[in-house]
């Protein structure tokens, strides 16, 4: 089940997060790892910012993970989401790599539900263009 409209714009990857999109449709979600120093990296950039190093490798996360933080959207800025409001948008913390903030949307958490560690869990969503996204339900 889709939680997008048909016609939301998808990501267009670039040279710096196709592994991260790639991974998605083997439903794996991989982030970007310092392979010196090994901290975890997300979005995506060329150079680690705790050792300055190029050496990358990409690391498949559980998925599992925490709200860090999350707004409730009650007014749609586009049309296309009139029908979607109120939903969340959601900083998850992934269990398995606390470096990284995953921006999403927690899909079975009413608005009265949503709180900061609130546990969650991964699940894809597929969306039109044979197109997987990560998205998130309450653990």
């Amino acid at each position: 089940m889709a939680y997008l409209p048909d016609d939301t714009p998808l990501p267009e990857p670039t040279p710096d997060d196709y592994p991260y999109w790639e991974s998605h449709a083997a439903r794996e979600l991989r982030i970007q790892q310092c392979a010196d120093c090994g901290t975890f990296r997300h979005p995506p950039v060329p150079l680690c910012s705790r050792c300055a190093s190029s050496n990358v490798t990409w690391t498949q996360v559980s998925g599992r993970g925490e709200v860090f933080s999350y707004v409730v959207v009650h007014y749609a800025t586009h049309p296309a989401l009139k029908q979607a409001v109120p939903y969340n948008v959601a900083v998850v913390m992934l269990e398995d790599a606390s470096d990284v903030r995953l921006v999403s949307n927690v899909v079975d958490a009413a608005p009265e539900e949503m709180r900061i560690g609130l546990k969650v869990e991964l699940f894809w969503d597929a969306v039109p263009g044979d197109t997987f996204l990560p998205r998130f339900r309450k653990a």
